[in-house]
């Protein structure tokens, strides 16, 4: 499915001094998390970005290390800078459902709002806040600024959440470690140890696959158990609408089995000073769907019997800004242009293939049966999928199968992908390939102080 969106998880800390590299003002003690909410605007061709409130609550669990740059470009960052020398106290880069929807008939015919939240550093100083939304070629194409005073009085400060809750998983401080919040969605208040059950369901899934299991002191995981009125999701297709806790639905954008909920601000309302930094909501339905939105959620359906890789791939959407490896022509739009080279680290257009995985392909390719080739690169053909893993299984190396397959992101040909299979290709894979575990493992690197082992 199409996931591109994200929001932001951020840094706050409300001291007589600046956010640094090493995160001083959480080493004396005081630390808190801004919210930053706005409504992204607009149709196909034009975007308007509104502030809308800020707020912020005690404690911080964001990253505590590389404050000033990001992993990934995304299709929009949030840079905060110091007013005073035009110092980056803190940057970030997420996707939204917004810019999704812009690409839909729907968007050249009407205009619509859409919530977006990002959690950031409040700064010890007057600030700029700027809001960067990319093209599908990564141009700027629309922008907004505005200044954060962390003396302002309309800063709303926010109680903690009085949402029930359990811890998962506590690896470490939340500074040091990766939070993750898996939330209800669709349970009644009768039905939360259902939701804790698929919580831990959820959790012991991400963290079996590589390299999340070698890197599991890395994350701390929340259950947050929202009470709904009702069970269940909407299903509008159907003609089913359910009062849930966070309102969302099935068919979004018309599409039947695309799940998401757009009030954002009332999920973020619900976890206000607990420790999150990246989002897990699971729905109490057994209709299959679901989205992921890179640095803003994932949605999945709890009691679908592909629940497991589904919250698995999903994760891979949000968390690490994973493209999706498959194709249908039929279905998608063209996204991707060959003069551009896609952000997502599992796919390329070969325009740039040098910052992708050539470093990971066999140096050797006499068993690689050539396709093709486009840019002087080689192309491979995609072996039968359940014997490539029945060879793996026997002893044969993954690493010797990493190549240039033609075919992702929604599109046959154009887009490349680096493996025949993988987690975020199908789902009978039982692994992420090669080149998306690097892509993850780097990620989960560059969020915390220590490298995984």
């Amino acid at each position: 499915m199409r996931r591109f969106i994200t929001i932001l998880s951020v840094v706050i800390a409300a001291t007589a001094v600046s956010f640094s590299a090493e995160c001083s003002p959480r080493q004396e003690g005081s630390d808190c998390t801004l919210r930053l909410d706005y409504i992204f605007s607009g149709d196909n061709r034009h975007t308007e970005i509104s502030l809308d409130e800020m707020s912020c609550f005690e404690g911080w669990a964001g990253r505590c290390v590389n404050l000033d740059s990001v992993p990934l470009k995304g299709n929009g960052q949030l840079v905060i800078t110091a007013l005073s020398d035009g110092r980056t106290l803190y940057r970030n880069s997420f996707s939204t459902l917004y810019q999704e929807w812009q690409a839909t008939e729907e968007a050249v015919r009407v205009r619509r709002s859409f919530e977006n939240v990002f959690l950031a550093p409040m700064p010890a100083e007057k600030a700029l806040v700027r809001i960067e939304l990319y093209g599908y070629k990564g141009e700027i194409n629309a922008s907004f600024e505005h200044i954060v005073d962390p003396e302002d009085i309309l800063i709303r400060r926010l109680p903690k959440s009085a949402a029930p809750h359990r811890m998962l998983l506590q690896s470490g401080p939340a500074g040091e470690c990766i939070d993750i919040a898996i939330v209800a969605e669709g349970y009644t208040a009768a039905e939360a140890e259902l939701f804790y059950a698929d919580a831990k369901l959820a959790m012991d899934e991400i963290l079996s696959y590589e390299p999340f299991a070698s890197c599991r002191d890395r994350f701390n995981f929340v259950a947050v158990a929202l009470p709904s009125a009702e069970s269940g999701v909407s299903v509008p297709h159907e003609g089913i609408w359910k009062n849930t806790a966070l309102a969302s639905h099935f068919s979004t954008f018309y599409s039947e089995r695309y799940l998401t909920t757009l009030r954002l601000r009332s999920l973020h309302d619900q976890l206000a000073g607990l420790p999150y930094e990246h989002i897990v909501i699971l729905a109490n339905t057994d209709t299959y769907g679901g989205g992921g939105i890179y640095n803003s959620y994932t949605l999945t359906t709890a009691h679908h019997e592909n629940f497991k890789p589904v919250v698995v791939h999903e994760f891979g959407h949000s968390f690490a800004g994973l493209a999706d490896e498959y194709y249908n022509d039929d279905q998608y739009e063209e996204l991707y242009y060959p003069d551009a080279e896609p952000w997502e680290q599992n796919i390329t257009t070969l325009e740039d293939f040098a910052s992708k995985w050539k470093a990971l392909l066999p140096d050797k390719r006499s068993r690689d049966v050539t396709a093709g080739s486009k840019r002087g690169y080689r192309l491979n053909t995609a072996p039968d999928y359940a014997e490539m893993w029945r060879a793996i299984a026997d002893g044969a190396a993954p690493e010797s199968f990493v190549g240039i397959y033609e075919g992702g992101g929604y599109q046959s040909k154009g887009v490349f992908r680096g493996y025949p299979d993988c987690r975020m290709h199908t789902n009978e894979a039982p692994v992420f390939c090669p080149v998306c575990q690097a892509a993850i493992k780097s990620l989960i690197d560059f969020n915390t102080k220590e490298l995984c082992k």
